[in-house]
């Protein structure tokens, strides 16, 4: 099979030829990239997979906030809306929404997480593989095979752009872990290759222009909570992707335009927090208070 895989044109074709799926094709990739065995592949994917489960166990009981003050305290706020209220989409619902939420606030305490793409975008991925597998009873091999296809969306995309706020925005970060996490679903529901493709650029592509402009520096606002949207972004795109609803644009057209979208979107909205959110008034005020803070700390 041919090894360099920098397309989703030449994934699809490589499904194709050697009739196997998305996860089997990547895991063949990477042993050969790394010289090691596939069963190796897969322990360590597995051992991403077991660090997701204790952050999300771990981010659910704690209410410890950021250095900041600015988070921390969000996801025990939410599960006691869920307790006295259900959600209105139900209980799927409310265990991506919470495991999101309880992902990040791991990160912004410093705790360990799995960076799926990013850091500031850590929350989306294990939210929908680990609420998806604990919905349908997957198995640790399911549970594998989501993430290696979460992984190769990722892996492809970086083919073209760098994963990161302050080259393309948040459109890089979120936004593609958005498109992963689509890809881990429609696996995960038993979809096919051209389906599991499918979701990911239906999410990718109704997020482009997604600008990255944290307030005081800190991937903490807007990207806390971006993380929880952006989860049910994906499985919306996933059961789009299984209805047979298509995206007109194939998704290497797709990731050119969003290359093209970082190029023209403005330095002051890419991880520079010199526009958007935080230079709003309030996002000015916090700012200057941090580095009182931080100042008074110092001395």
């Amino acid at each position: 099979m041919e090894y360099s895989i920098n397309t989703f044109e030449k994934l699809l074709r490589a499904c194709k030829e050697e009739n196997k799926k998305i996860y089997e094709i990547m895991q063949e990739k990477e042993a050969y990239d790394f010289e090691i065995t596939v069963k190796e592949v897969r322990e360590k994917v597995l051992k991403n997979i077991n660090a997701m489960k204790e952050a999300i166990v771990s981010g659910l009981t704690s209410s410890e906030k950021s250095f900041s003050g600015l988070c921390g305290d969000d996801t025990l706020k939410l599960k006691k809306r869920y307790a006295q209220t259900p959600a209105l989409f139900g209980d799927l619902y409310e265990k991506i929404t919470t495991y999101a939420l309880a992902t990040m606030e791991e990160n912004l305490r410093m705790n360990k997480i799995v960076a799926c793409p990013t850091a500031g975008s850590c929350g989306i991925v294990p939210a929908v593989i680990i609420s998806l597998s604990e919905k349908y009873n997957l198995t640790e091999e399911e549970e594998i095979n989501a993430l290696i296809t979460a992984g190769t969306i990722g892996y492809v995309i970086s083919s073209k752009v760098a994963m990161a706020g302050a080259v393309a925005g948040c459109q890089a970060e979120c936004g593609v872990a958005s498109a992963m996490s689509a890809a881990s679903a429609v696996q995960i529901l038993g979809g096919n290759e051209n389906q599991i493709i499918n979701a990911a650029v239906l999410a990718i592509k109704n997020i482009l222009g997604l600008t990255c402009d944290p307030v005081a520096g800190l991937v903490e606002i807007p990207c806390v909570k971006r993380n929880v949207f952006l989860a049910i972004h994906a499985i919306t795109a996933a059961e789009l992707s299984m209805a047979g609803v298509e995206s007109k644009i194939p998704f290497d057209e797709v990731i050119d335009a969003m290359v093209q979208t970082g190029q023209l979107m403005s330095p002051l909205l890419k991880e520079t927090s010199q526009g958007g959110l935080a230079t709003t008034k309030c996002g000015i005020l916090i700012n200057r208070q941090l580095k009182e803070k931080y100042f008074r700390k110092g001395n």
